[in-house]
């Protein structure tokens, strides 16, 4: 069997590891764990490709244990049991977990106590946030280290190392600073994928050179890290609302073009019209309307043409004024209701039968509508709005301010002679 080149290039000790220093260097704790001779049952969670599985199997030679892997996908429980018969054999025997995320609750109920017991090492791998995705009960019980992306000038350092190590492509093929370069770009710090794709660029080449042309032709696109339960996913979501509430145009278009090699409209959609709700609101309620029509538009077309609306909607909300009133206000109400709910006054009710005609509200008395007290008592004077200095919202204020001025009362009152 041929090894792929991703894994004949390996790290096999700490000092091999490229980028992860705030684990792995100098100060870094797991050097530090290793050197004392220990370590703890532990998820590593960060991007595809930063060298989760690597630094596992690193960790059970520095330690002279033995390791078993086991998916969360794919493996069964007979599979289990059989690496919690060995564990009993072989105390602190190591288990590398991967898509430790989706261990289901059953395994996850019986991986429990050969943890706590010590029995299992378990070192979990994920590209999900542990702290959204991995069940408290077994969390609690691990240390959580996050892997980071390798830059630029990481992937850089192993393509060369494996351009010319005898356990690579040993010296074989040319390629030189600027196409290494290109492809550690194209890379988007995934190493796996830098090494895969230099092993296709070796076989595609006639005459061991690899330039610029040969990787655009086998490469022509930049490798996405679109995983939707990634924490990059929604990073993306978040820098694309950040963008626009800032009126950066270029940027957010960045993202949102980004964002569509995902397929995820649905996604989209929903961030752009909570973006419209939220960030611009009573500024422009026109441009509201305008982002539904847009959405609905790229939900009835599809990708990959649904990007045209979008980013014509993208351009329009980043220029347009920017005004949270709405939202602070609905979200002011919302903890006032929360702490506690105050009884409504009687002619707000339904059933006023037990109120004399005069105590009523009268559907009939449009002219006293706007002069009704609707609050309870207790929040009679709660005001819960402040207004931008845009266009609309000014004349919202003026009318706000007209209606504050008036005092609100019971509909038996109103009705009394003055």
């Amino acid at each position: 069997m041929i090894e792929p080149l991703a894994h004949k290039m390996r790290p096999q000790n700490l000092d091999e590891i490229v980028g992860q220093k705030h684990l792995v260097g100098p100060d870094g704790i797991i050097r530090k764990c290793l050197i004392q001779k220990r370590f703890f049952s532990s998820i590593f969670y960060g991007p595809p490709g930063s060298g989760k599985t690597s630094l596992a199997k690193i960790i059970a030679k520095e330690l002279n244990k033995a390791y078993r892997q086991f998916n969360a996908v794919t493996g069964s429980k007979k599979d289990l049991d059989a690496i919690f018969f060995e564990a009993k054999l072989n105390p602190g025997l190591i288990l590398l977990l991967d898509e430790v995320h989706r261990l289901n609750k059953d395994k996850q109920d019986l991986l429990l106590p050969y943890i706590e017991e010590g029995q299992i090492i378990l070192i979990g791998a994920t590209t999900a946030n542990p702290y959204h995705s991995i069940n408290a009960a077994i969390r609690s019980r691990l240390q959580l280290f996050e892997l980071k992306a390798l830059s630029k000038e990481d992937i850089q350092i192993i393509i060369e190392r494996a351009l010319f190590s005898p356990r690579g492509l040993n010296n074989e093929f040319h390629m030189d600073e600027k196409t290494i370069a290109y492809l550690a770009d194209l890379s988007g710090g995934d190493l796996r994928y830098a090494l895969n794709t230099l092993e296709l660029l070796a076989i595609a080449s006639a005459d061991k050179h690899i330039d610029n042309a040969l990787l655009a032709k086998v490469v022509p696109k930049a490798n996405q890290k679109i995983d939707k339960d990634s924490d990059f996913y929604y990073n993306l979501l978040s820098a694309l609302q950040k963008s626009i509430r800032g009126s950066d145009p270029n940027a957010a278009l960045y993202y949102l073009a980004i964002l569509a090699e995902s397929d995820d409209l649905k996604s989209i959609i929903r961030r752009l019209l909570v973006i419209a709700y939220e960030d611009i609101g009573l500024a422009n309620p026109a441009l509201v309307s305008r982002t539904y029509n847009a959405c609905m538009a790229a939900d009835l077309v599809g990708f990959p043409e649904a990007i045209i609306p979008l980013g014509l909607q993208v351009i329009d909300l980043c220029l347009s004024p920017k005004s949270k009133s709405a939202i602070d206000a609905t979200f002011k109400a919302k903890e006032i209701a929360q702490k506690q709910v105050y009884d409504m006054p009687q002619y707000l009710k339904f059933n006023q039968s037990s109120l004399s005609e005069e105590e009523r509200y009268d559907y009939s008395r449009y002219d006293l509508f706007h002069k009704i007290q609707y609050l309870p008592d207790e929040l009679k004077d709660l005001d819960l709005f402040y207004f931008n200095n845009n266009p609309y919202e000014s004349k919202l204020k003026e009318i706000y301010d007209k209606l504050r001025k008036i005092k609100r009362q019971s509909p038996a009152k109103l009705k009394r002679p003055t």
